[in-house]
Parts: C-alpha cells; structure tokens; sequence
C-alpha cells in the first residue's frame, strides 16, 4: 500500500516503469482519473510495445496520420522528445515533403489525404487539453496570440474551446447538464447556429437524453466582456 502525502506522483511513476495505462473506466465525465484502476498496457494495446528507433518511427508515424503536413519542431513540441532522438526514426519512414509559406519543410505520410484548401471546418467543441491546441510548435495555425492566454494558462492548463472555421473562436463549459459558450467575439449567424446544434449534441450525450443548452451569443451585453477563465 502506497502511504505518501502526494501517492497520485507515486503511481504515476509506477505506471510510467511498469507500462500501465487508465483502465476503461476513466474515460467518464469527470474532472480527474482519481479512484481508476490500472492495467497492463500489453493486455490493453494487445501486443508488447516497440523500443529505440522502431518506437520513435511509430510514435512519428501516429503524429503524422492526425496532424500532418508538419514541421520537425511539430512532431517535438507533441511527443516532448528532442530532434536528436526523432531524426533515426524519420530516416526509417518513407515520407512525403513539402514546403509552407515560410519555406520551412513539411513532412507527411506517403497516402495520407490532402483536402483541398476551401474544405469547410465545421464549428466543433473541444475538450480540455485536446490535441489539436497542443500538437505545433507554431499555435497560430487555430489559436491566435491575442486569445491564447485565456485558453491556455501558464501552468500548462488548457480550457475547453470551441473552433470556428478551423480556429478557436472562444470558450465553453458543461455545468449542471448544460452547455454554456463564450464566445470572444460576435459570431456569424449561420456559424452561431450551428455551434449552439453542437453544443445541444454534447448536453444530450451528457445529459442522457436531455437536451438542454445556454449561450451567451444571445446576450448582447456579454460580448463586450473579457472571456471567463482570462489568466494574465
């Protein structure tokens, strides 16, 4: 039995030796994993885990199927490994590579799909520390320097946002069963629209049925305020 002031750092140590990962019950509604149990990550996944070069190819090639084209300084920020460590695993993959506005080189899987770039970006509501805010070096793509102290914190934290046309556009949170969206600005009508049916989705998923939403995009005096959760 682990008996220390803080036993959450304890098991997070063991987990990380012993190649356990959260049980299927941590997935839930809630705010920490506390109280779930661990399990073996060779019975999870269902087969040993790669090491040295082989496992830092895998790790690429898993980043690039979500997040490709992408830089080098990509794939670091979102594995928190070093170029040094990830250059042996790119040399063993077969990649495609382009060039951004900037002239900096991007990588990509070989038959990865390349939407064209007028494909519409559905308003989408992001949980916290989701991917897609964490996953470049170069956050600008969907998160503006003007909002970003107001979703991601100092320390690390990361708000739930929500995305219009590709870009994180403002804020939400579920409480007591409801929706509630804070938008940083004005929203189009048809964007607003479809934002408040997402919003209606997730309070059904998590209501169980019951449908309940609440947006501030139809409180005019609430626009000009700063977004809840602002952090300086």
């Amino acid at each position: 039995m682990v008996e220390e002031r803080r036993p959450w750092l304890v098991w997070h140590a063991i987990a990380a030796k012993a190649a356990l990962v959260h049980g299927p019950s941590s997935s839930v509604w809630r705010s920490t994993t506390a109280g779930v149990p661990f399990v073996p990550a060779e019975t999870w996944l269902g087969a040993r885990g790669a090491v040295g070069e082989e496992a830092v190819a895998r790790i690429v090639q898993r980043y690039l199927s979500a997040f490709g084209p992408a830089t080098r300084a990509d794939v670091a920020q979102w594995s928190g490994l070093p170029l040094a460590v990830l250059e042996p695993g790119l040399e063993r993959l077969r990649l495609r590579r382009f060039r951004d506005e900037q002239g900096r080189e991007l990588l990509d899987l070989p038959r990865a799909p390349l939407p064209p770039p007028d494909t519409p970006a559905p308003p989408r509501l992001l949980p916290r520390w989701d991917n897609l805010l964490l996953a470049h070096a170069d956050r600008t793509r969907v998160l503006s320097d003007e909002h970003r102290q107001a979703v991601i914190a100092t320390n690390g934290d990361v708000a739930d946002a929500f995305l219009v046309d590709g870009a994180v556009a403002g804020m939400w949170k579920l409480t007591d069963g409801r929706v509630e969206l804070e938008p940083f600005a004005p929203l189009p009508r048809t964007a607003r629209r479809e934002l408040e049916d997402e919003a209606r989705r997730l309070a059904a998923l998590a209501a169980g049925g019951s449908v309940r939403c609440s947006s501030s995009t139809r409180s005019e005096d609430r626009r000009s305020r700063p977004p809840r959760g602002r952090r300086g």
